[in-house]
């Protein structure tokens, strides 16, 4: 069974990469909460060149690609039942 992080629990001053596996999943994971804020995309996204566009977009489909099964795609990433 997966592991999940409490969304409730992350503190983003406690965000620090390298000292041990669990402290960089959670450290990822309020990093990606931060980054993906509604405020933060619309001040990034108009300002990303074509070229950083797709390398995001080929970057995160690759690794939906390379971790999660076609059922989980649909279940997780597109939402479907």
């Amino acid at each position: 069974m997966e592991r999940s992080i409490d969304a409730e629990k992350f503190d983003p001053a406690a965000i620090c990469f390298g000292l041990d596996r669990e402290t960089d999943e959670v450290s990822l994971y309020a990093f990606l909460r931060m980054f993906t804020t509604p405020v933060m995309l619309n001040s990034l996204i108009p300002r990303l060149s074509s070229d950083d566009i797709d390398l995001t977009v080929n970057f995160l489909t690759g690794l939906m690609k390379k971790y999660l099964r076609e059922d989980e795609y649909h279940r997780l990433f597109l939402q479907e039942e």
